[in-house]
């Protein structure tokens, strides 16, 4: 199968007419990776953001959970302020004084042992994956270079050529081969076919707790339980994947504390550089951060001071709880708006704290028509894999403004279900 391939603009990209909308400059010099929505955002501030224009929005993306205090938080800002007028970077060279608060405090609020600092999502999975590897080699005792990780269908971990190997996407895999060997996809939720997929040489299950990017699916009760109860009997290793779905998005501070579940080590990214800039981190038991030694991983810009005064300040929010709670008292009211929406444009309806996937009808128009008809009625949200609707508002937003999105949300299904 041979692709498509469109220049961005041909030869006339060498120069820059001016006055040129920022928005056509992106179209011609950015790489095509995204189809944004035809909104052009210079500020913003809690849940809402203004277009070049003075446009106010509703932002019920969130940055895919980057954004879950909101924008421009003022502790998240004031802790970047006080910072850049004192020490932004050093690299690891160097012990700073925020690196070892931001660790111990952020292994608190695992319950775990230690940090491997990064800054992307998808940094902290290839860290993970790394750590199990080593882990399973210096710990468990696999043979050299046998060493396999069990994954489910519909994930979304990141976009590197180690992680698009086993993606059942196909737009996030074709075409970005050859992909190493060493992982074993089985469905999501299927504890059944996730045991039978564990052999001698596994060394990890690599999972999200609820699949974001799938369009917030939500596994059957027990699954979590029982992939702990499994990897505890087989000797693997349990590592959730919360760079979406942790920090309180989904009225817990983990997604996994709904189910009572504690993994060996988790992902964590997103909310915790509070939409400020990257911050990513693996945190893991003591015997799976053991197997690091110096040289054997790192990161320049990962542990930085002011990711981890960011980081620190995002912790500092996320202990006293409230967030958390305010995400599941508002989390019902989403839950009872949306679920209205079902045999009226919606197929199904899925919600945990403040985030959402809606099905449409996929007799009607896709998703992407839905999210540009609530750009008119001033609601920014994401398509999802066609025709589902995802939602991720912040955790501060107003209760008024959420039902504000809401029936903003009711007009546009029920009109495109005629």
């Amino acid at each position: 199968m041979t692709a498509t391939i469109t220049p961005i603009s041909g030869s006339e990209s060498a120069s820059i007419d001016a006055p040129e909308l920022p928005a056509e400059l992106e179209r011609r010099f950015a790489a095509p990776t995204y189809a944004p929505l035809p909104v052009t955002l210079v500020s913003g501030e809690g849940a809402w953001v203004v277009d070049e224009d003075g446009r106010s929005y509703l932002d019920m993306l969130s940055g895919y959970s980057a954004l879950n205090f909101g924008h421009r938080h003022p502790a998240l800002v004031a802790a970047a302020h006080q910072q850049l007028d004192k020490l932004t970077l050093t690299s690891r060279a160097f012990h700073t004084d925020q690196l070892g608060p931001f660790c111990a405090e952020l292994s608190q609020l695992c319950q775990l042992d230690g940090v491997v600092p990064m800054n992307t999502g998808a940094e902290a999975v290839e860290t993970a994956i790394k750590a199990a590897r080593r882990w399973g080699y210096l710990v468990k005792g696999v043979p050299a270079d046998r060493a396999r990780i069990v994954v489910a269908d519909g994930g979304f971990h990141g976009r590197t050529t180690t992680i698009v190997g086993f993606s059942t996407d196909p737009v996030s895999r074709d075409h970005f081969g050859p992909y190493g060997p060493g992982f074993d996809v089985v469905p999501f939720g299927d504890l059944a076919a996730t045991e039978a997929a564990f052999a001698d040489d596994t060394v990890a299950i690599l999972v999200e707790p609820i699949q974001g990017e799938a369009g917030v699916v939500i596994p059957p009760d027990g699954y979590l339980p029982g992939l702990r109860r499994l990897c505890d009997r087989m000797g693997v290793l349990l590592i959730l994947d919360e760079v979406q779905s942790g920090l309180g998005r989904t009225g817990r501070t983990f997604a996994c504390d709904h189910a009572g579940v504690r993994p060996d080590a988790f992902v964590l990214g997103k909310a915790l550089g509070g939409g400020i800039l990257p911050v990513s981190a693996f945190v893991a038991r003591a015997d799976i951060i053991g197997c690091f030694t110096p040289g054997s991983h790192g990161s320049t810009f990962g542990g930085g001071p002011l990711a981890c005064a960011v980081g620190r300040a995002v912790l500092t929010l996320l202990a006293p709880g409230d967030l958390q709670r305010r995400a599941t008292g508002l989390g019902q009211v989403l839950h009872g708006r949306l679920s209205a929406l079902v045999g009226h444009g919606a197929t199904a309806v899925r919600v945990r704290g403040l985030w959402a996937g809606v099905d449409l009808d996929p007799r009607g128009p896709v998703a992407r028509t839905a999210c540009e008809l609530l750009l008119t009625h001033g609601v920014l949200a994401k398509d999802a894999h066609g025709h589902t609707l995802r939602l991720a508002p912040p955790l501060v937003i107003d209760e008024a403004d959420l039902h504000r999105a809401c029936d903003a949300i009711e007009s546009v299904v029920h009109g495109l279900a005629g």
